[in-house]
């Protein structure tokens, strides 16, 4: 299968999904910080033709402008807000059958659709709590693969940094096991039995 990930700098879905034997890519304006295939590039400046090769892709969108975390900021950048809003919905309609949109509570459940599936990291082996939305198409709800005690706010309760932004985007290696697994094929799809959202 072939997996674009998009908004990723740091490769840790794209390697997911290689370690399974897929041919995966991850997409930023920002290098890579691990070896791997990487494309630094402003992801709405390619071709939509050049997604079609894809059979599936993970997106990171920035939450900066989105997540209801910083709703105190809101009134300051309607203009911000919008522009995030239109990338969202550019990478929902990518011309991929298979798509993954993944973003803390934000301002996409109310002005573009609600999530179709919200996560844990303590359902997938990580003892913490930042609740993740899934917007999903062609895909059925992630299965829980290691649920673990711990329920410690190390995001919430990170000091004010220079790199404080990069470490809170981080994203959880036991969640990017579960999608490599899970949505790896069309095939493990269908044997998941969950609903596919269309």
């Amino acid at each position: 299968m072939k997996v674009a990930v998009l908004c990723e700098y740091s490769g840790v879905v794209r390697d997911a999904f290689l370690k399974e034997g897929h041919d995966a890519t991850s997409y930023d304006i920002l290098l890579t910080e691990s070896e791997g295939p990487h494309c630094q590039v402003d992801v709405t400046e390619l071709d939509r033709d050049h997604w079609k090769q894809y059979d599936l892709a993970v997106c990171h969108p920035p939450c900066t402008h989105l997540a209801v975390s910083g709703a105190r900021w809101f009134k300051y950048k309607e203009r911000e807000q919008e522009e995030a809003l239109e990338f969202v919905r550019y990478l929902l309609n990518l011309p991929i059958k298979r798509i993954c949109v993944e973003n803390p509570v934000s301002i996409i459940s109310s002005e573009i659709r609600p999530p179709d599936q919200c996560i844990q990291p303590w359902q997938f082996g990580h003892g913490e709590t930042k609740k993740t939305c899934l917007w999903l198409k062609g895909l059925p709800n992630l299965v829980p693969t290691d649920i673990v005690d711990g329920r410690e706010h190390r995001i919430h309760n990170m000091p004010p940094s220079k790199d404080r932004w990069k470490e809170r985007s981080w994203f959880y290696t036991g969640i990017a096991e579960a999608m490599a697994k899970q949505w790896g094929s069309f095939r493990s799809v269908l044997d998941f039995g969950a609903k596919v959202k269309v």
